[in-house]
C-alpha cells in the first residue's frame, strides 16, 4: 500500500494503534488520541531497529520520504542511521555547550578568586554588552578573526577606543583558556594585531610640582564643603592608595595602636598580591582620629549622605577638586598616587621599590617571586612619615595668594 495525503486524512483513531505502511521500511502510526508518528523499520548487523522520524503533519508525506531515502543510504554506507542520529545530537548538544558566551563566563568564574566585585562587574558588563549579542551563542571554535573584528568594530566605530582595545584583549584571555580546555583550536585575536585605532596611553591628571603641590594641600587645608569629604581630602594624598580603596575604607581595618592601615586582598585591584599594609604617618592618625567621632559607629568610615551603609560615591573626590577650581586636566583622585610616586622618587630619593610596594603594585625580587606583604615594612614607615612631614611643610609654605583655588 502506497500512503497519500488523501489516505491519511481518512484515517480514524482506534482503541489500539494502526499501522499505515508506506515502503521501504516507511509506515505512519495512527495512535488513539489521533496523533500520526512515521516510523522506518530498518536492519543493521543483522539487527532489527525502529527510527523515529517526526509527526504528521509537521512532517509531510515527502519529507517522511526524503528522510526514509536519506537513512537507506546512510545503511548502504555502513551506517546505522539511529546511532548516526544520536552522534549529531550529541555534537549539537557539545557545541551549545561551548558557546564563546558559556566559555566566557567559566573563564570568569576561574578569574573571580583574583579580582575585586568591581573588576569583575566591569568585565562581564563589557561583555554583555559589546560581545554576547554578536558571538555569545556561536559556538567558540567557529569564530574567525574577520567575525570578531566586526564586533570589535562596532565599539570602536562609537568613539571607544579604549573600550574596543580592554574588549579584545578579553576576548583574547577567552580564546586562550578555551584552546586550554580543548574546546577550541586557535585563538583569533593575534591576527588583529594592528586592525584597530591605537589607543592613546591614559595618565591620571596629577600636580607633581612641589610649589604646586604646597598650594593644592593649603587648598585642601581650607576646604569648606561636606565635612565627611573633608576628611578624605585631607586623607587621599597622605596615604595614596586607589580611589575605590580609600572612599570603601572601613573601621574595623583601621589599626591605632599599631598606627597602620591594612586593606584586604579582596577589596584591592591586585588582588593576588594578597592584603595590602598602609603605615599612617603621626598626620594621618590625627585625622582619623577626629573623624572617628564622627563616623566611627558606623562600618564605613566614609559613608554617604543618603545612607550609612555605602560609601561617598566614586566621583566625590573628583567633584570636590573641581569645587576647589582644579580642572579634571591639572588634578584627580587618582592623581595623588602619581603625585607621591613622582616626588618620593625624584625629590626625596627613596629607593623606588618602596615606592612600588606602597602603590601596591607588583614587585618581584631578582629570582621572579612576589615580595609578601610585610616586605620593607619598617623602611616604608619611615618613608611615609617623611612624606606625610613634607607635605605638611609645602602646606605651610603656600602663600595665602594661592587661596583663589578654594571654594
Amino acid at each position: 500500500m502506497t500512503l497519500t495525503d488523501i489516505i491519511i486524512r481518512t484515517f480514524k483513531p482506534k482503541d489500539k494503534p494502526i499501522k499505515a505502511s508506506d515502503g521501504g521500511g516507511l509506515f505512519l502510526w495512527i495512535m488513539p488520541n489521533g496523533g500520526k508518528w512515521w516510523r522506518l523499520h530498518y536492519r543493521f548487523e543483522k539487527k532489527q531497529k525502529l527510527l523515529s522520524l517526526g509527526v504528521y503533519p509537521d512532517v509531510s508525506l515527502k519529507d517522511a520520504r526524503e528522510r526514509r531515502d536519506e537513512a537507506r543510504k546512510q545503511l548502504a554506507a555502513g551506517i546505522d542511521p539511529g546511532e548516526n542520529r544520536k552522534a549529531v545530537k550529541a555534537a549539537k548538544a557539545e557545541r551549545g555547550a561551548n558557546t564563546f558566551e558559556v566559555i566566557a563566563r567559566e573563564w570568569i568564574q576561574k578569574q573571580a578568586s583574583l579580582w575585586t566585585e568591581t573588576n569583575k562587574s566591569k568585565v562581564t558588563k563589557r561583555l554583555e554588552k559589546n560581545v554576547f549579542p554578536w558571538l555569545g551563542k556561536q559556538p567558540i571554535e567557529d569564530i574567525t578573526a574577520p567575525e570578531l573584528l566586526k564586533v570589535i568594530e562596532r565599539i570602536e566605530n562609537r568613539g571607544v577606543i579604549d573600550t574596543a582595545h580592554r574588549a579584545l584583549q578579553t576576548c583574547g584571555q577567552i580564546f586562550r583558556y578555551a584552546v586550554a580546555s580543548g574546546r577550541a583550536k586557535f585563538d583569533p585575536t593575534p591576527n588583529l594585531h594592528g586592525a584597530l585605532t591605537p589607543v592613546r596611553k591614559k595618565h591620571y591628571a596629577s600636580i607633581t610640582d612641589p610649589k604646586k603641590v604646597g598650594e593644592l594641600m593649603r587648598a585642601i587645608k581650607d576646604y569648606q564643603g561636606d565635612l565627611v569629604v573633608r576628611y578624605a581630602l585631607r586623607l587621599a594624598p597622605l596615604v595614596f592608595v586607589r580611589p575605590g580603596e580609600l572612599r570603601n575604607a572601613k573601621w574595623a581595618e583601621i589599626d591605632f595602636e599599631k598606627a597602620v592601615w591594612l586593606i584586604p586582598a579582596e577589596r584591592m585591584k591586585m588582588k593576588a598580591n594578597g592584603d595590602h599594609i598602609v603605615p599612617l604617618s603621626r598626620q594621618a592618625i590625627e585625622i582619623l582620629t577626629e573623624l572617628k567621632a564622627i563616623t566611627g559607629k558606623r562600618e564605613l568610615v566614609f559613608p554617604g549622605t543618603l545612607t550609612s551603609k555605602r560609601a561617598i560615591s566614586d566621583n566625590t573626590i573628583n567633584s570636590a577638586l573641581r569645587r576647589m577650581g582644579y580642572t579634571r586636566q591639572e588634578m584627580t583622585g587618582h592623581g595623588f598616587r602619581a603625585m607621591a610616586r613622582t616626588i618620593l622618587d625624584e625629590v626625596l630619593h627613596v629607593r623606588p621599590d618602596y615606592i612600588e610596594h606602597q602603590l601596591a603594585h607588583a614587585v618581584r625580587d631578582p629570582n621572579g617571586r612576589a615580595y609578601n606583604r610585610t616586605a620593607h615594612l619598617p623602611e616604608r614607615k619611615k618613608m611615609m612619615q617623611d612624606w606625610a612631614d613634607y607635605l605638611e611643610r609645602l602646606a605651610a609654605n603656600a602663600t595665602s595668594d594661592n587661596n583663589s583655588k578654594v571654594a
